[in-house]
């Protein structure tokens, strides 16, 4: 029982803390958001089997999100103190050459490189212009000009501008804020959906674009698999 409540307590305990770090650890996770992360869950883990007190593992949780906190608000507002506690990109591939001393300081193989450029769908080097090592370990791609995909503005076209989809109905419920969202009301909607020969119960998710277009999806409850060969 007492491991039950403590267990409790270090879900409700991990998971406030977790809301006051924020989302930035899981955006951009660096490695120092990994070690402090890893630690965290360490912690909380002790204090959900913690027999003789959890007290001092709650405040080692406590420390360390404030401290966490702390941190990214100083390198927020210093530029110097950013690039000295988080790092810098750094330029692994620039205009056909590859920068071995950056590759060395990445502590990174060309085998690793080259498998992070084809996952990124490039399979030439000689497709790139420039690669980057972030500070969050990610490599962002910057493609030749002639290896781009051609945009609107290229063939100086001005398309409308899209804006993001709402959810009006999910499971079988109408999403009333995303509803009055779009403008609409529950009559508007089960009319849309009569319109298509579909019942409210039926349908799985409901979405509504900009201009008023309703795409419907109903329940399939069978299952479906796939074979590949």
């Amino acid at each position: 029982m007492k491991i039950a409540l403590t267990s409790i307590g270090s879900f409700i305990a991990l998971f406030i803390l977790t809301r006051i770090i924020g989302k930035h650890q899981m955006s951009q996770l660096s490695m120092f958001d990994y070690i402090n992360g890893i630690t965290i869950g360490s912690i909380a883990a002790e204090m959900a089997t913690a027999l003789e007190g959890y007290v001092k593992p709650f405040v080692a949780m406590v420390v360390y999100a404030l401290l966490s906190v702390m941190f990214a608000f100083v390198t927020r507002k210093s530029t110097s103190l950013r690039r000295m506690l988080i790092g810098e990109s750094l330029v692994l591939y620039d205009n056909g050459k590859l920068f071995r001393k950056n590759f060395s300081r990445a502590k990174m193989d060309i085998s690793e490189f080259l498998t992070e450029c084809r996952n990124s769908g490039y399979f030439n080097l000689e497709s790139i212009q420039t690669a980057l090592l972030e500070p969050n370990g990610k490599i962002s791609f910057l493609p030749l000009s002639v290896h781009r995909p051609i945009t609107p503005q290229d063939m100086n076209i001005s398309p409308e501008q899209e804006k993001i989809t709402v959810n009006v109905v999910l499971d079988g419920k109408i999403i009333y804020k995303g509803l009055k969202h779009t403008g609409n009301n529950e009559a508007w909607l089960l009319k849309q959906l009569k319109n298509q020969g579909v019942r409210l119960k039926d349908v799985f998710l409901a979405t509504c674009d900009s201009k008023n277009n309703i795409s419907v999806y109903v329940r399939l409850d069978k299952k479906v698999t796939y074979t590949p060969f």
